[in-house]
């Protein structure tokens, strides 16, 4: 009778899998948590520390390090090993299902410790995947669960090809691989000269770069994931241009902690809202700049309902990201035969640096997450903000760290929601910047409230916001001409508050 050791995290299609291995009469070993999901579902199973005759110790550290366990996982096909087994009442184990402890996602989490960064390496799981993987030609490994509904096809089928075999434990050899790196990263990332190591797995080639004369390809961190880890639900597949754009937009739209829209065009953001519902963050938003929202994409930190999906009217959009879509906005969705959806992974799992390749290089930077713990809003103008221009400075700050440098947000806040009205950036000047924003929101800027990413080296952006009609201004201070800027607010009534913090985005 064959059997198979079940020890995974990631309990995904877990108990599709041990009830199809139990019909098909194998025998089902797992450890703990593992053992337990799949008996309280009234599957037969023995657990590693029965199997063994040895209990998990050191608070579950150790589990499957037993040599029942990897001598079963490591014989080969031979008399002489297979007689060794059996001197020692032991037997072949065929086929390993296992994941490892989330690692990466632990340490993504902003407030990490080195202890609960220690505690989510995993030891028992990589063993058990080398081993696995080591003896492809007899053993099936199973690390993604992903996989599971095929190995059961073939195995219904008559046996899983070693060629099938081969190609798990490829994946097998990728996911450790991957996840050694992952802990020598984080491990030396504070030692003097630690080298990078970076791992990517190529996922998809594009119809061309961005122009059609240029070649690309889409690689990803984690063997076999969608491009920015999403899902595509319908459309042409994603260009290089698009991945782009969705990936400013998502990341605009997720650092949001209320329910947001944000609109890409060309990767700079168009039009960011918040509101209480999906359907009024979107038309807030269109309405900052709905000339350069035509072709764009759109990022909602929501789900996407019907209601925004109707909205959209005769708006023609590139792309769609979102944590999911409802039925009823798919099938709404469905009839534009060319706009891609893409599902989106969770929200809070965020990679806590990013890359940008340079001539013979790369340059490593910590992710923007916003104003760092400590910061001080100070307010240094004669007149204090009203709360309403306090929420809508607050909203406008937030947004201008996803606008290109220099970076100029004209917002507004309004009874349930907050919106850009004009949105200036990319610009190797600021009061150019200034002046794009004042185009953009023409009428709107009159009562409005502007955000710059840096500081005013000269007072004339000043002087062009007090023009438009800006009642309240929110920028880092520490220009040698800060007194002017703040001089010409005075004298137009503008409430000015500096952070201390600057919000470049090259």
């Amino acid at each position: 009778m064959p059997k198979a050791i079940l020890s995974v995290h990631d309990k995904t299609n877990l108990i599709p899998l041990a009830r199809g291995l139990s019909g098909l009469g194998w025998t089902l070993i797992a450890s703990g948590g593992t053992a337990k999901a799949v008996r309280d579902n009234n599957i037969p199973v023995t657990e590693v520390a029965e199997y063994t005759h040895s209990p998990e110790i050191l608070g579950g550290r150790v589990k499957t390090l037993h040599p029942a366990i990897h001598g079963g996982l490591l014989a080969r096909d031979t008399a002489g090993d297979l007689a060794e087994l059996q001197a020692l009442h032991w037997d072949y184990i065929d086929l390993v299902a296992v994941n490892l402890y989330p690692f990466e996602e632990t340490i993504a989490k902003p407030e990490v410790t080195l202890d609960q960064a220690i505690e989510n390496i995993d030891i028992g799981g990589v063993a058990l995947i080398r081993a696995a993987a080591k003896n492809y030609r007899r053993v099936t490994l199973l690390s993604d669960p992903a996989d599971y509904e095929g190995a059961l096809d073939e195995l219904r089928a008559g046996g899983i090809s070693e060629t099938t075999r081969r190609a798990f434990a490829l994946k097998g050899f990728a996911l450790t691989a991957r996840y050694d790196t992952a802990i020598h990263a984080y491990l030396t990332d504070s030692a003097a000269g630690a080298p990078l190591q970076l791992t990517a797995y190529p996922i998809q080639d594009l119809r061309y770069g961005e122009n059609p004369h240029q070649r690309a390809t889409v690689y990803s961190f984690a063997p076999g994931a969608g491009a920015l880890g999403g899902r595509v639900l319908q459309g042409k597949e994603l260009s290089y241009n698009n991945i782009l754009d969705l990936d400013a937009a998502w990341r605009g739209a997720v650092s949001f902690p209320e329910t947001a829209i944000v609109i890409v065009k060309h990767l700079s953001p168009c039009g960011i809202a918040t509101a209480e519902t999906l359907r009024d963050a979107f038309q807030h938003a269109l309405a900052s700049d709905p000339v350069s929202a035509f072709g764009g994409v759109i990022a909602a930190n929501r789900p996407f309902d019907a209601d925004t999906a109707n909205a959209l009217g005769e708006l023609f959009v590139e792309c769609i990201a979102a944590p999911e879509f409802s039925d009823a906005a798919r099938e709404t969705l469905a009839k534009r035969k060319n706009l891609r959806l893409v599902e989106m992974p969770d929200p809070k799992i965020t990679p806590p640096y990013e890359l940008r390749t340079i001539t013979r290089g790369l340059v490593k930077q910590d992710i923007d997450f916003g104003d760092p713990a400590g910061t001080e809003w100070k307010v240094v103008s004669k007149r204090q903000p009203t709360p309403g221009e306090l929420r809508a400075l607050r909203f406008a700050w937030k947004a201008c760290q996803h606008v290109k440098s220099n970076s100029i947000v004209f917002a507004r806040a309004f009874a349930n929601a907050a919106a850009t009205v004009g949105i200036g950036g990319g610009q190797p000047n600021r009061v150019d910047c200034v002046k794009i924003a004042m185009e953009r929101a023409g009428e709107k800027s009159r009562g409005a409230v502007m955000a710059s990413d840096a500081f005013f080296p000269f007072p004339d952006s000043v002087e062009l916001a007090a023009r438009a009609g800006i009642t309240a201004i929110v920028h880092p201070g520490g220009s040698v001409r800060d007194a002017e800027s703040l001089a010409v607010a005075d004298a137009n009534a503008i409430a000015m508050i500096t952070t201390g913090v600057r919000h470049f985005r090259h």
